[in-house]
């Protein structure tokens, strides 16, 4: 699957803040996502990335 910035993803397992979106704001060898719950920033490999993602929502 294809990921572009601005695009809000569901992840597998919850943040802390128990929220389970983020807005993707780096795309490349690594991701950043930011908690939309409580605005955490998060850099992950693009394999744990796509691990822990379970579907893109929206754009």
């Amino acid at each position: 699957m294809e990921y572009l910035i601005g695009d809000i993803v569901q992840t597998k397992k919850p943040h802390p803040c128990k929220s389970y979106q983020w807005e993707v704001i780096r795309v490349g060898a690594d991701f950043k996502m930011k908690c939309l719950g409580c605005g955490h920033i998060v850099m992950l490999p693009r394999t744990k990335f796509e691990k822990a993602v379970k579907k893109k929502i929206e754009k």
